[in-house]
């Protein structure tokens, strides 16, 4: 039996577990994915080492990290592959011989989705919204694909200048600023991306003010679950270009899958099992 799960804050509508059963099922693997929900069950954020070490204790073979514990999770590792050193944030993490090694499979996932979702968008100046875990993932896959411009925008200040200098060493040249939703300016943007977890379920809402979103911009989500978030409809009735965060889950989850099974995920199967 290969046992694995997700770590994370509100996720018991998460479609992890049916993604990577079915998966495992279609290749003839004994595999079980389980939900370690911290708000449902109760947990502090500090539980967390606490909670990994007895997931080590019982056998598991690897687990997911979500929200809000990407970045939390990096310094009760062992060791980081090179795939979270990028990123400087963690979602899965495979256990081998009792070490803990984390990866980072969000950068791919989101790189992928986009040229998929959005052929041909604009990238001359994207606003994100968000700089934690999933942020840092993504804000590293749009400067890799050469957005002129990033505004990394978040409500922690310091979050968002922490990460803006983080990836300024890591790509240098590019035009990184960073500010709050007070500052926030998408007049003259190509695109928005939310990387918040504002639209999810058990945190309904939007990110930021309708107003600011217009019928030239194209808008992406990283959530999956709901499909269609309150900031994507209304995008979409204003017209706009949209893409959800299916065909990011769908790669991170495949990548992750290898991970901690040591088998190829087939990403069309997942995707159509998500679907």
């Amino acid at each position: 039996m290969i046992r694995s799960g997700l770590l994370g804050r509100s996720i018991l509508a998460s479609r992890s577990p049916e993604l990577h059963e079915k998966e495992a099922a279609a290749q003839g693997l004994d595999l079980s994915y389980e939900l370690f929900d911290f708000t449902d069950r109760g947990w502090p954020d500090e539980d967390l080492a606490a909670v990994m070490d007895k997931l080590v204790a019982e056998g598991f073979s690897g687990f997911n990290v979500t929200y809000p514990f990407k970045q939390a999770v990096v310094p009760l590792l062992d060791e980081l592959d090179e795939s979270a050193l990028a990123v400087g944030a963690v979602n899965t993490v495979a256990v081998r011989a009792g070490r803990l090694i984390g990866y980072n499979t969000d950068m791919a996932g989101f790189r992928g989705s986009f040229g998929d979702g959005l052929p041909g968008a604009a990238t001359g100046r994207v606003v994100q919204l968000g700089a934690g875990g999933a942020g840092a993932a993504v804000a590293s896959a749009l400067l890799s694909l050469g957005v002129g411009r990033l505004d990394l925008i978040d409500v922690d200040a310091g979050r968002a200048s922490g990460l803006a200098a983080d990836l300024a060493g890591r790509f240098p040249g590019c035009d990184i600023r960073s500010g709050t939703l007070a500052d926030v300016d998408t007049a003259n943007a190509d695109g928005i991306v939310n990387a918040t977890p504002i639209g999810m379920n058990g945190k309904p809402g939007m990110p930021l003010d309708e107003a600011r979103v217009l019928p030239r911009h194209w808008v992406a989500d990283v959530i999956y679950f709901p499909p269609e978030t309150e900031l994507l409809r209304i995008a979409r009735e204003k017209g706009c270009a949209t893409m959800n965060g299916v065909g990011m889950v769908v790669g991170q989850a495949a990548r992750a899958f290898e991970i901690i099974t040591g088998c190829k995920a087939d990403s069309e199967r997942m995707a159509a099992t998500l679907l």
